[in-house]
Formats: C-alpha cells, sequence, structure tokens
C-alpha cells in the first residue's frame, strides 16, 4: 500500500457507503428547503461539503479506534492499525479536510456557519462516546443528521418546524442502520470492551431496530403531510418501507455477513425515497389529483 493508498484507505473514498448514508438526507432537505428548486450553487457547496466531513470523521474515527481495530478482525488491515499512517499524519489530514470544508460554508450565511460548528463538535465527539455510553449510534445520528438544519439555514435562513421533523426522521433512521452495522462486530466489541445500542439491546437488537425504522416511516410521512405530498412521495416512502422488512428478514439470524448486507441496503432505501420526493416536485400529479 502507497502512503496515497493509505489515505484513500483512511479517508474510506473506496468505501463511499458512508458518503452516500450522509448525502441522501441532505439531498431530502435541500429538495424540500427550495421547494424542489435548489440551486446549483447550494447542491455543489453541499456534495462537496458531505464528501469532505464523511472522510474527516472516517480518520478522526480511526484516530479514536487506533488502539482497537488491530484486535476487531473487521477493522485490523486499517492504515492507522498498521502504522501504514501515523497519529500525527491522521490529524494533519483531519484539519487538512476540515478548513476545506469550512471554506465552503464560508460561502454560505451566518446562521448555516453557526451550524457548523455544531456538526464539527459532534462529529469529533461520535468516536470518543463509544467508551462510555452504551447509545454512540444516538451521537452518530446527530451527526449524520446536521447536514438538514444546515441546509435549511443554507436555503431559506431559518429552521422550521419540518426540518426538524426530517431531523429527527434521519436521526431515527441512522440509529437502526448503525445499529445493524455494530451487530457485525458485536462479538469483537464485548471482548474489546466496546459500547453500542447491538450490545445493550442483546436479543431484542432486531426489535429495536425495526422500532427505529417504523419511527423514521413515521416521521417521514408527517413530513409527506407539511409538503402535501403527492403520489410519487407516498410511493418512494412505501419502497422505503419495504427494504425496511426486507433488512429484518436478513438480520433475524443475526449473521453477521447478513447483518452488513442489510446495513449497506439503507444506501439503496435512502435513494428510492429521494427519487419520490424528487418526483412530487418535478413532476405533475397524475390525473391531476393529489394524496
Amino acid at each position: 500500500m502507497t502512503r496515497f493508498e493509505a489515505y484513500r484507505a483512511l479517508m474510506r473514498t473506496d468505501n463511499p457507503i458512508g458518503t452516500w448514508l450522509l448525502a441522501w438526507p441532505t439531498f431530502w432537505a435541500l429538495l424540500i428547503a427550495a421547494n424542489g428548486d435548489p440551486s446549483i450553487r447550494l447542491v455543489v457547496i453541499f456534495a462537496a461539503g458531505v464528501f469532505l466531513m464523511r472522510s474527516a470523521g472516517c480518520v478522526i474515527n480511526d484516530f479514536a479506534d487506533r488502539h482497537i481495530d488491530g484486535h476487531v478482525s473487521r477493522t485490523k488491515n486499517r492504515p492507522l492499525a498498521t502504522g501504514k499512517v501515523t497519529a500525527t499524519e491522521a490529524i494533519l489530514l483531519f484539519f487538512v479536510l476540515v478548513t476545506l470544508a469550512f471554506l465552503l460554508v464560508l460561502t454560505l450565511n451566518r446562521l448555516t456557519l453557526i451550524l457548523s460548528f455544531v456538526a464539527l463538535g459532534v462529529a469529533v465527539l461520535y468516536p470518543f462516546t463509544k467508551r462510555w455510553t452504551h447509545g454512540p449510534q444516538f451521537v452518530l445520528g446527530v451527526a449524520f443528521s446536521m447536514a438538514i438544519p444546515m441546509a435549511f439555514a443554507a436555503a431559506t435562513n431559518s429552521l422550521p418546524f419540518i426540518c426538524w421533523v426530517l431531523f429527527a426522521a434521519n436521526i431515527a433512521w441512522t440509529v437502526a442502520y448503525d445499529t445493524e452495522y455494530a451487530m457485525v462486530d458485536r462479538a469483537d466489541d464485548l471482548a474489546a470492551g466496546i459500547k453500542s445500542t447491538a450490545v445493550i439491546t442483546g436479543r431484542f437488537d432486531v426489535l429495536f431496530i425495526a422500532g427505529f425504522q417504523l419511527i423514521a416511516v413515521a416521521l417521514l410521512a408527517w413530513v409527506g403531510h407539511f409538503i402535501n405530498a403527492t403520489i410519487f412521495y407516498w410511493v418512494g416512502l412505501a419502497a422505503m418501507a419495504v427494504m425496511f422488512i426486507w433488512q429484518w428478514l436478513l438480520i433475524r439470524k443475526r449473521d453477521p455477513k447478513q447483518c452488513f448486507i442489510a446495513f449497506q441496503q439503507n444506501h439503496y432505501a435512502g435513494m428510492v425515497f429521494a427519487i419520490g420526493l424528487a418526483l412530487h416536485y418535478w413532476l405533475p400529479m397524475p390525473f391531476g389529483a393529489s394524496v
């Protein structure tokens, strides 16, 4: 592994699932905040910001876990765990990525700038919460949802109630899919003393995930009510719900490989909902009716 390849691996550019899971809610928020017509400028800024902050989050996560990853089968070959990248290099890379993201935020309004500091603080806090709480998934949920109020702030210079409903929906969805992710490493996490919702819920893990996915769907249905959603929105939300049911079938036996597949499928769940939301704004309602 060359130094460049090591940095790429540290930033997870070879594994974009996390970028997509951060990107889809960001695009939802931009669409809703701009009534279906966000400016190209905002879309580009937030797309670049998603990539930079997800990469920075991966770097600081691996820095926090550098003494643990070597003991977990799935993460033992990460650059910091193997020594391909030093801790100092990782911190420098983190600051470069955060600085680039900050330069993007400087082109936006003051409210978005203020929210960006909150987002950064939560992103830095998250990796360390695995040491002292069984709920790091909730902290990740907040970190992965901060782009939502930032998108509303950038597009409207306000934070309306619908923004916070969408924010809560995404937290619930994130808690669910990151618990699936934590189920993959549960045996190693127990041995290493890492805390997670997968560890604390034990045999109720599938029920826990299903509950939070249902909360996410219910809150997204509430969002649909706010925007007087057309059939396209509801079809997208229904497709997302069907994917959640499929995930329950995948994880019910708690096989790590199947749990990882279920986690990865959340990319498509976020995508189909985004498509339905976009079509709600971009296409006329069939037969001239609304739902």
